[in-house]
């Protein structure tokens, strides 16, 4: 890679990670408190769950949608898009008349969650050199972390000193505000900072869809990674296309979001079972949030030096023996101890997997229209975080918590020998650097 793509790259920074991190903010200090608002309404703890499931639905909704606008119409008007209906979302939650109106605003809410995730995803994979691909891919999965672990205490701050609820909600339209202004008056880093070339341009063996795409190329065009404006192949022809890399490392990946997306359920129920106070498992599942933030950085690190697997095979193990090591110890003695001790290996396993899924997903895209591509991607594996609490809660319902936590455990360790089997496949090795 050279100097120069690195140094535009940089001095674009704030434009490309700063709506990530504006419309997280507002997202993670909203989220918290949606039972509350449908409480409110006259919900009860079984409605007021459900409700804020619509979240996750809204955005298993739209990926596919938001990867058909990306490709027609560029990440800057979709992310434009997007604020405008989540101003509509969040503003429809500040007056909402029943659970229903409620339920569709935190809809809307999450629909435009994957149009912002989908349009920056898109944008790092035909602009970041494949190189330095990983770092800059886990900073964007950072961007979003650090939005959603310091928005809950920007709304509690909120509510200390303003007393309502809503305040949050008021808060989060001020993001999406601040978004759709950042977004449509700053330079646009879509026409500013270049497209590197990729595959067999940049002397790499295609792989993945991009290596189904070379198969079907007969014209000698350079392939310069920028994103077509005509003869798009569709969303769903893009699915079948590609049906191999989704249906094999994208079910990979789908274990990696369920084994994630458990460990968020896993460990608050773990402590109540234990009988721990509300205080004592706030701190253990904090702390292994915190230990999963620090470390996510070095995730794009390892996989730009070593090579993918690198980071995906260790954080699988880790996360999948730790479930599974958590199973053995509900009544044992110092059940707590290892409690917290396994919370902490669950946060090492999370914070390595940082940018594993956006970076597989750009490493397998078609090198000339990935929006499409990466809208597919990205609905398996938030389907596989969507199912993860289904599994647990009912496995936990008709066997025990401890089954229900052994067996994400060893949806872990099978996802880790998928990924041995499928990434050298579909995944090109470490880049090195072009001068």
């Amino acid at each position: 890679m050279s100097d120069r793509a690195g140094s535009v790259l940089l001095r674009f920074a704030p434009m490309i990670y700063g709506p990530t991190v504006l419309f997280a903010l507002g997202e993670g200090a909203v989220i918290p408190l949606i039972p509350v608002l449908a409480a409110q309404l006259g919900a009860d703890i079984a409605q007021a769950a459900l409700i804020a499931s619509f979240l996750v639905v809204g955005q298993l909704c739209g990926n596919i949608p938001a990867g058909w606008t990306v490709g027609r119409f560029g990440e800057r008007i979709t992310m434009a898009i997007g604020g405008a209906l989540g101003l509509v979302g969040a503003g429809t939650m500040l007056v909402a008349p029943s659970t229903a109106v409620l339920a569709l605003a935190v809809f809307v809410v999450g629909f435009c969650a994957a149009i912002f995730g989908l349009a920056r995803h898109s944008f790092m994979t035909t602009r970041v050199p494949l190189s330095f691909r990983a770092r800059s891919l886990a900073l964007l999965g950072g961007s979003f972390r650090f939005g959603m672990f310091l928005g809950p205490f920007v709304a509690a701050a909120l509510l200390a000193i303003v007393g309502d609820e809503r305040s949050a909600v008021w808060f989060f339209l001020g993001c999406l505000v601040a978004t759709i202004l950042l977004v449509l008056l700053g330079p646009d880093p879509e026409s500013a900072v270049p497209s590197p070339a990729r595959g067999p341009a940049a002397g790499r063996v295609p792989s993945g869809a991009a290596a189904d795409e070379s198969a079907h190329e007969d014209s000698g065009e350079p392939v310069t990674g920028s994103i077509p404006t005509s003869e798009r192949a569709g969303v769903f022809r893009t699915m079948w296309r590609y049906r191999s890399v989704l249906s094999r490392l994208g079910l990979a990946a789908a274990s990696l979001s369920a084994v994630r997306s458990a460990r968020q359920v896993v460990l608050p129920i773990w402590g109540l079972s234990l009988g721990l106070d509300a205080q004592t498992i706030a701190l253990v599942v904090g702390i292994s949030g915190a230990i999963d933030f620090a470390l996510f950085y070095a995730s794009g690190q390892v996989m730009d030096r070593f090579g993918r697997l690198w980071a995906a095979l260790p954080a699988m193990i880790l996360m999948g023996g730790g479930f599974l090591a958590l199973s053995l110890t509900h009544d044992v003695d110092s059940a707590s101890m290892w409690f917290a001790m396994f919370a902490a290996v669950l946060g090492v396993g999370n914070g390595l997997s940082s940018g594993i899924l956006l970076t597989l997903g750009a490493d397998s895209a078609p090198r000339n229209d990935p929006a499409a591509f990466l809208g597919s991607w990205r609905t398996l594996t938030d389907a596989g975080g969507a199912l993860a609490p289904l599994i647990v809660s009912g496995l936990a319902a008709a066997v025990s918590l401890s089954v229900a936590t052994a067996a994400m455990g060893a949806i872990g360790i099978l996802g880790a020998a998928a990924f041995v089997r499928w990434v050298p496949r579909f995944v090109p090795g470490p880049a090195k650097d072009e001068t």
